[in-house]
């Protein structure tokens, strides 16, 4: 079991700026990915961003790209997503997860919710005036 705890979520106003983290535990030989995903009220939970283990891959939605940063502290065992300009349109539920590593490369990233085992709990985003 790998649990994830999310914090930094809350009500912002457009424009705005939001940073979340999720820290959880990661195996001694393991080297997983992990992503941000959100999920608006009445939507599927599409992909946010997503990051190897090295931190050499990263992805993001073209939603968000230029707004949003993802990064990560293997020490710390936290993931972060670092959010600017907000807009009404970011306004969900934001999870993070984390995958089984499943080659040691610590290289490689997944973009489709099926791929990721362990999930927080969720931190609401709410960008509104």
């Amino acid at each position: 079991q790998v649990p994830l705890v999310e914090t930094g979520g809350g009500l912002v106003q457009p424009g705005g700026s939001l940073k979340l983290s999720c820290t959880g535990s990661e195996g001694t030989f393991s080297r997983p990915p992990m992503a941000w995903f959100r999920q608006a009220p009445g939507k599927e939970r599409d992909i946010v961003a997503a990051i190897s283990w090295s931190s050499s891959s990263i992805y993001y939605a073209d939603s968000v790209k230029g707004r949003f940063t993802i990064s990560r502290d293997n020490a710390k065992k936290t993931v972060y997503l670092q959010m600017h300009s907000l807009k009404p349109e970011d306004t969900a539920v934001y999870y993070c997860a984390l995958a089984q590593d499943a080659y040691g490369s610590g290289t490689y990233y997944y973009t489709e919710s099926g791929r990721y085992d362990y999930w927080g709990q969720g931190t609401q985003v709410t960008v509104s005036s």
